[in-house]
């Protein structure tokens, strides 16, 4: 006898989110929230495209770190007919000792279909680690947790500063909140940015975060005085075409260009160059997906100067060319 269908609507896709025992009910919310605002032709009377359930290793009752239970309808039989699994945080995770993956987490991971998409909130990373599915990958995990993880499991390259990490069939996102960074980029990578875009304005937040997570460790209070950098980010991004240097950002906020490194660094978590790189990219993929500009003028628009220029660092930070990408939003027949 075969499974019984989960999901109700083949069309869709289907996303499944492990809860455990002592899950926390906001990655819950910020997975049925985002995918389930995401709408075709990114607008409120677009069809959904996703369906999201949520399941856990028994079906029933699960214990949450609130002072409720989520009654939970699904078992693991769910994670054997998603496209997307989505293992959330528990705290179970911060006392693990053991890499290896126990029962019953085994069993339910054995049932996820090869090429599915498996994404972590969270501490979640260390249920992917404790599976295999990390070795010889980047990977992140909530900030506070991030030596342990890379003592237990040595195999995975940890990156402690990102938001999230993106490895094609398995991703990892820091701290809970950052759940809706990451769930925001695989419904870029779905369906585009003015679907991911219209998400983020529908749930009122931003469509992308500046920077990773090390900007939220705890460091010594500035005082009061000190001077930020938020206005010459604002200044760069009305001017990503033009060819804009370290020192005119800097001479906007009256600093010495290596106090204002610092201090940039220090609130957004990234070089000022590295992050104005990324804001030109991410102008990239808007004109490629919104307009008809060959990618001569893409390149040009977003201050990367030639179409070479733009395939390079599109690569690096997409691991796909311009054209590529284009044609996965807009349908073939749209490379110019």
């Amino acid at each position: 006898m075969g499974t019984a269908r989960v999901f109700t609507r083949p069309t869709r896709h289907h996303v499944a989110v492990l809860a455990r025992r002592m899950t926390l009910p906001i990655e819950l919310g910020i997975v049925h929230q985002l995918f389930g605002q995401a709408r075709e032709g990114a607008c409120p009377e677009g069809e959904p495209l996703y369906e999201v359930v949520t399941c856990a290793l028994r079906p029933g009752k699960v214990r949450t770190d609130g002072d409720f239970t989520v009654d939970v309808a699904h078992g693991p039989e769910a994670l054997a007919q998603a496209d997307t699994v989505i293992v959330m945080s528990s705290y179970d995770d911060y006392e693990q000792r053991d890499p290896r993956l126990a029962e019953p987490l085994a069993g339910a991971f054995a049932r996820i279909r090869p090429g599915t998409r498996v994404a972590s909130i969270c501490t979640g990373a260390f249920v992917l680690a404790a599976a295999g599915l990390l070795d010889g990958r980047v990977a992140t995990t909530h900030w506070r947790y991030t030596d342990r993880f890379a003592r237990l499991f040595p195999r995975v390259t940890v990156d402690p500063d990102v938001l999230y990490t993106d490895g094609g069939d398995v991703l990892t996102s820091a701290g809970c909140a950052s759940g809706i960074d990451l769930c925001l980029h695989m419904i870029r990578r779905d369906f585009g940015m003015a679907v991911a875009n219209d998400v983020a304005r529908r749930t009122v937040v931003p469509p992308h975060r500046e920077g990773g997570q090390a900007q939220y460790i705890r460091h010594p209070l500035p005082e009061p005085s000190s001077p930020s950098t938020s206005a010459a980010r604002g200044w760069a991004l009305e001017r990503l075409g033009e060819p804009l240097t370290l020192g005119q950002l800097a001479a906007r906020e009256a600093m010495s260009v290596r106090n204002f490194t610092r201090r940039f660094h220090d609130e957004v978590g990234t070089t000022p160059m590295t992050w104005l790189t990324q804001q030109r990219i991410e102008r990239a993929r808007e004109l490629l997906e919104e307009s008809e500009l060959p990618v001569e003028q893409v390149a040009e628009q977003v201050g990367l100067g030639t179409a070479a220029n733009l395939r390079r660092h599109f690569h690096q930070t997409l691991g796909t060319s311009p054209s590529v990408y284009r044609t996965a939003f807009r349908g073939p027949g749209t490379e110019v």
